[in-house]
């Protein structure tokens, strides 16, 4: 199948990032896999390339090791026929931070954070030097809901959020699109590296990871810098949106608040 758009998508071995993979092969969209297995990678990459007739071609890397991770972003300021980067790799931790390692801490924001900017910063140049091109960011719903699980996961994936905004404020005008996705719980090994194995968490709140990108991608569809598969309502993202904005003008004055002045 012809195409002239390729996606590279990381952490894409499992997960999120292999059904990212099969409905962007759907799509007609060639692919560039990256996932520390390289034995996953090929078999994913087989079945694409049999079922869809697109292109897969794969990177191993460890996206904590700095080499490895300057390969693949050497990999995306490069090739211009990368049109599309989804940032779908990353770690998670559900336990209070006073009683974390904080040497996982520090993996997890390497990958969550360090690893997603650096790999952002490489392409989006490229991009905004284009007038088009893609950037998905795979966050989390603890981006505005910091109290659910660890904090440092928390935090990491509210810079994931506000990244997102700020390079849809920077680029947008220049036709690049850009989505921050925020999942809930989804059925995913996530949980089971996470600390908490997904058998565990209620059925009411898991969903299948399929619906979640199914849900993703509509929302790109639709426009949305902030998709949030499983809101009923978007009002209430628009209304807390909404929010943040109206404070802008009043968020950096020459004077403190009145209720703050002796």
């Amino acid at each position: 199948m012809a195409t002239t758009q390729t996606a590279l998508i990381t952490g894409a071995s499992t997960g999120i990032g292999a059904v990212y993979a099969d409905r962007l092969a759907r799509r007609g969209h060639n692919l560039v896999l990256v996932a520390r297995s390289g034995e996953k990678l090929a078999v994913l990459a087989a079945e694409l390339h049999s079922k869809y007739g697109v292109q897969v071609e794969t990177m191993s890397a460890d996206l904590a090791n700095a080499a490895q991770l300057a390969r693949v972003a050497r990999r995306l300021a490069d090739d211009a026929k990368i049109t599309m980067l989804v940032n779908n790799a990353g770690l998670g931790a559900t336990a209070k931070l006073a009683e974390s390692d904080i040497d996982q801490m520090d993996a997890m924001i390497d990958i969550n954070v360090k690893a997603l900017t650096r790999l952002t910063h490489a392409v989006a140049p490229r991009f905004g030097n284009a007038g088009s091109g893609t950037i998905i960011n795979i966050a989390s719903i603890v981006a505005v809901a910091p109290e659910v699980l660890n904090g440092v996961y928390g935090g990491s994936k509210a810079f994931v959020l506000a990244l997102t905004q700020s390079l849809h404020h920077e680029l947008g005008a220049k036709g690049v699109r850009v989505q921050a996705v925020l999942p809930g719980a989804i059925e995913t090994p996530f949980w089971d590296k996470a600390g908490v194995p997904v058998q565990h968490l209620p059925n009411q709140i898991v969903m299948k990871v399929d619906d979640l990108v199914d849900a993703a991608l509509s929302g790109f569809d639709q426009g949305e810098v902030v998709t949030i598969p499983s809101l009923p309502d978007a009002g209430e993202w628009e209304r807390f949106n909404a929010a943040r904005l109206a404070m802008g003008p009043n968020l950096s004055r020459n004077e403190p608040a009145a209720r703050y002045r002796a």
